[in-house]
Order: structure tokens, then C-alpha cells, then sequence
């Protein structure tokens, strides 16, 4: 079984920035894409952002954060992905949610929590 947990979130202003970190333990995490979803209050969960086991060029991000945010992993310990999120709106503001599984960054784009592994998730709160 993986467990997956998300940090690093937090209360910031609009225009500012922050990170947020997940790691994958337990079990069999190799070869796992990892991905980070959002979902606002009174809406539905939005895709944010995926990346590969092998990192690289092969990322994947939604519409609403491309140019802000940056989805990185690590090279030594690739059971870790990190979210810079730059520019912040108040509309980024929402329970972020991280996850992993077996299939490509692409497809994780459409996954759901009856898939792979999912954390408990970690508010961000943009004021404006």
C-alpha cells in the first residue's frame, strides 16, 4: 500500500507564491507518475498538474496554471514532486490533492480517487 502525503500549504496574498511538497512511501512506488488536483468549494476537483517517473519534458499542466505553475521531481528521490506555485489568484485558492499511480502523466490527467493513491490533500488560501 502507498501512502501519499501532501505540505506546504498555507495562507498567502494574491501575487505571492508557495510550495508544496508530496512524497510517496510504502509499498512499490517505483515507476508511479505523480499528479496535483484542486478542488474549490462548491466545485469540482480540477486537474493542476502531472509529471513522470522520469521527470523531464514529460509534464502535463491544466489551462488555468500554465505560465505560474511548476511541477518538478526530484532526481535522487523520486518519490517526492514539488508544486511552485507562482502569480497566485484568489481562484487558486482550494484543497489541493496529490496522487500516484501506474499509468502515464497524460492519463493521470483524467484519473479519479477510485484510482492509484491519493493524500488528504492541503489547504491554499489566496487573498485578495
Amino acid at each position: 500500500q502507498v501512502h501519499v502525503a501532501e505540505s506546504g500549504g498555507g495562507v498567502v496574498q494574491a501575487g505571492g507564491s508557495l510550495r508544496l511538497s508530496c512524497t510517496a512511501s510504502g509499498g512499490t512506488s517505483d515507476y508511479y507518475s505523480m499528479g496535483w488536483f484542486r478542488q474549490a468549494p462548491g466545485k469540482e476537483r480540477e486537474f493542476v498538474a502531472s509529471i513522470a517517473w522520469s521527470g523531464g519534458s514529460t509534464i502535463y499542466y491544466g489551462d488555468s496554471v500554465k505560465g505560474r505553475f511548476t511541477i518538478s521531481r526530484n532526481n535522487t528521490d523520486r518519490d517526492t514532486v514539488h508544486l511552485q506555485m507562482n502569480s497566485l489568484k484568489p481562484e487558486d485558492t482550494g484543497v489541493y490533492y496529490c496522487c500516484a499511480d501506474r499509468v502515464s502523466p497524460a492519463a493521470l490527467r483524467i484519473t479519479t480517487p477510485r484510482f492509484g493513491y491519493w493524500g488528504q490533500g492541503t489547504q491554499v488560501t489566496v487573498s485578495s
